[in-house]
């Protein structure tokens, strides 16, 4: 193995560690089947394994209609939602945990990133470029299962408390974390 070989290797070792560092993890809940009603954002952002930041916002979905069995799921009503903003007036907020970001959610290839595509879509924004990461095709169980394993704080259905959640578990994937 010649000299140059073993730097381009340790260079995409070194690489890869200081891409990983700093991670977003993001729950969106909806309030029905549509892929664009947003009710709830929750995420973290991670650096060095260390939560940095937190948000935790309530998105009044479109015409804030929801599905009954829904408020069942994770609690959040039409009222508590009618002068909440739509999504469109917090993206601003989330953008920057986003754009050129690592950025993780459980069951995200499935849900959370298509989501957040057809959402930014429906407001006419553009959708940034970001590195997608998903904990269920890490670890190929569901988030209460895998918290119960974990023994990770989990009020499920919360967006915050699911980013939080799902943190924790690509931590322990990359080995930062118990």
């Amino acid at each position: 193995v010649s000299a140059t070989s073993q730097w381009f290797t340790q260079r995409k070792t070194f690489t890869s560690f200081i891409m990983m560092n700093s991670f977003t993890a993001i729950d969106f809940e909806p309030a029905q089947g549509n892929m664009t009603s947003i009710c709830q954002v929750g995420l973290v952002h991670v650096v060095n394994g260390i939560i940095t930041d937190e948000l935790n916002i309530l998105v009044q979905p479109p015409n804030n209609y929801y599905w009954g069995r829904f408020i069942d799921i994770h609690g959040i009503t039409p009222e508590m939602t009618r002068n909440a903003p739509t999504f469109d007036k917090v993206w601003h907020q989330i953008e920057p945990f986003i754009s050129c970001q690592n950025v993780v959610a459980h069951n995200g290839l499935r849900f959370d990133f298509p989501v957040l595509n057809k959402t930014l879509d429906y407001y006419r924004m553009s959708t940034p470029t970001y590195e997608k990461h998903c904990t269920y095709h890490i670890f190929k169980k569901g988030l209460a299962f895998l918290c119960h394993q974990y023994n990770i704080s989990l009020n499920h259905h919360d967006a915050l408390s699911d980013a939080k959640a799902c943190a924790e578990l690509f931590k322990i994937h990359l080995g930062d974390g118990r």
